[in-house]
């Protein structure tokens, strides 16, 4: 007996509509970027961070370039993307400290081998709103032979660096942050 083609066309559009929903990739092109601009990420009062990449990675948010070495420290870099899992935990964390150390501590996120629209959806989804950099070659990453995301840098005020290549939980985010930038934090 064979099926009606009524039946089979529901059955491929069911098909069709389950493998779209396991896509990294949000379907969306409207997205707004959720992140802050990188206004005050540089300048001319910021103290060298010799010991980060010689890298200029672009805003999220515009085509403004930031040379990481030019960032203020204290400060904490967090390398994502939409589609790393951990991430997904770990970056909601990071928007905490980023808005508890405001005005005190650099914090900024890297969306990291990634899309333009799955990272501003992601972002959006979990109300993260740090200034972002764009890094969809992984050029950060590669400079620093990070293999998995997430990666978290800190860096202490007179530019001494740490790479935590792990995924952190709240616990261990508030010791590091305390470590490298003396601030007290619960993420």
């Amino acid at each position: 007996m064979r099926p009606s083609r009524p039946l089979v066309a529901a059955m491929l559009a069911l098909v069709a509509a389950a493998a779209a929903g396991c896509t990294a990739e949000a379907r969306s092109t409207d997205t707004p970027s959720p992140f802050a601009d990188c206004q005050g990420l540089t300048g001319p009062s910021a103290p060298p961070a010799p010991t980060l990449p010689d890298l200029e990675l672009p805003c999220f948010t515009g085509k403004e370039q930031v040379a990481l070495r030019s960032m203020p420290g204290p400060m904490i870099i967090n390398l994502w993307a939409s589609w790393c899992d951990p991430c997904r935990r770990e970056l909601p964390l990071i928007q905490k400290v980023a808005t508890q150390t405001a005005g005190r501590v650099t914090v900024v996120g890297v969306d990291t081998g990634d899309s333009r629209e799955a990272g501003a959806s992601f972002a959006a989804d979990k109300g993260v709103h740090l200034p972002t950099l764009f890094d969809p070659d992984k050029k950060l990453a590669n400079a620093i032979a990070g293999t998995n995301l997430p990666i978290t840098i800190f860096v202490d005020a007179s530019g001494k660096s740490y790479v935590n290549r792990l995924p952190l939980d709240a616990a261990k985010l508030s010791t590091l942050v305390k470590q490298w930038t003396g601030m007290t934090v619960t993420p």
